[in-house]
């Protein structure tokens, strides 16, 4: 039965190709470019893999690093640290901005729109322009050196216009039904937000959150010029002035020098899981935040 119906909707579809000629023609285009995008896909992701996971080592996880064993721990747990200062620095101000964009200024507001393309436009400069500006503002300006510390401001600088911007569509999607029915029971605008209308929109801001930690994960030249690229993880009182290499940093390195090839690809594979396990864990978090 299944099969008759499946066979009938492909007559009838055919039949409908058939009076508009163009209706195939653009079905068979978004038919072959979804499939060159998963071949390209697939590609990249088999080719790293069969690269680098025979050359995955014990002594690549050991605790420091040496030109022998080529460590990329220390590296993993720099990126670590960096992701989550990163996130603590931009991940507020963007929802909070976010916040006050949509549900306190007035619509239609000039000073409102000067913000709106100021970030659009930021989203589109080249990660090197903010290296550059990080070099010479947090760096040299604030005296602060190749560390850990101004590569984390200069990623947050970078990824802020992305928060915001999807934290505002998120907050645009709650229906106004939900804003009028909390006022209606009596509650605040301030409670509104926070208890009815964030609520709501979390899963919109979890995913702009987890795509600026995948920016964070896999930048590198930014942090080229801001937090160096030493291989060793930051420690004593003023461990966030210490210089610090993360793993796409790491993995360029490795590269560059033309000695650590291999390596390099296996520093790949481990980056590789690390953005699959990040997107696994925001979908996980996205399905049980919907259900709630």
């Amino acid at each position: 039965m299944m099969e008759y119906i499946n066979t009938r909707t492909l007559r009838q579809k055919l039949k409908s190709y058939k009076r508009s000629p163009l209706s195939l023609v653009l079905f068979a285009l978004v038919i072959v470019s979804a499939i060159v995008t998963v071949g390209i896909l697939l590609f990249l992701i088999g080719y790293i893999v069969i690269k680098g996971i025979p050359n995955i080592r014990p002594e690549l996880f050991e605790w420091n690093y040496t030109t022998l064993n080529v460590s990329l721990l220390p590296a993993l747990i720099n990126t670590v640290i960096m992701t989550f200062i990163s996130i603590l620095i931009a991940g507020p101000i963007g929802v909070f901005s976010a916040i006050y964009l949509v549900e306190y200024a007035k619509r239609g507001n000039k000073f409102v729109n000067i913000i709106r393309i100021t970030a659009e436009t930021l989203s589109g400069i080249p990660s090197i322009v903010y290296g550059f500006f990080g070099m010479l503002f947090f760096v040299t300006a604030l005296g602060w050196g190749m560390s850990l510390l101004a590569g984390a401001f200069t990623l947050s600088i970078m990824i802020l216009p992305l928060i915001m911007r999807t934290s505002e569509e998120a907050l645009k999607s709650v229906p106004d039904s939900y804003r009028e029915g909390s006022y209606g029971l009596g509650a605040g605008k301030l409670r509104t937000v926070f208890k009815i209308v964030l609520p709501s929109a979390m899963p919109g801001i979890l995913a702009g959150v987890i795509l600026g930690i995948g920016r964070i994960v896999g930048e590198t030249a930014a942090l080229i010029y801001t937090a160096g690229t030493v291989a060793e993880i930051p420690s004593g009182k003023d461990f966030l002035f210490d210089s610090t290499r993360t793993l796409s940093v790491h993995m360029y390195a490795l590269a560059s020098e033309g000695l650590y090839v291999d390596q390099s690809y296996a520093t790949a594979v481990v980056l590789l899981l690390i953005v699959i396990l990040i997107n696994w864990f925001s979908a996980f978090i996205a399905r049980k935040l919907t259900k709630i």
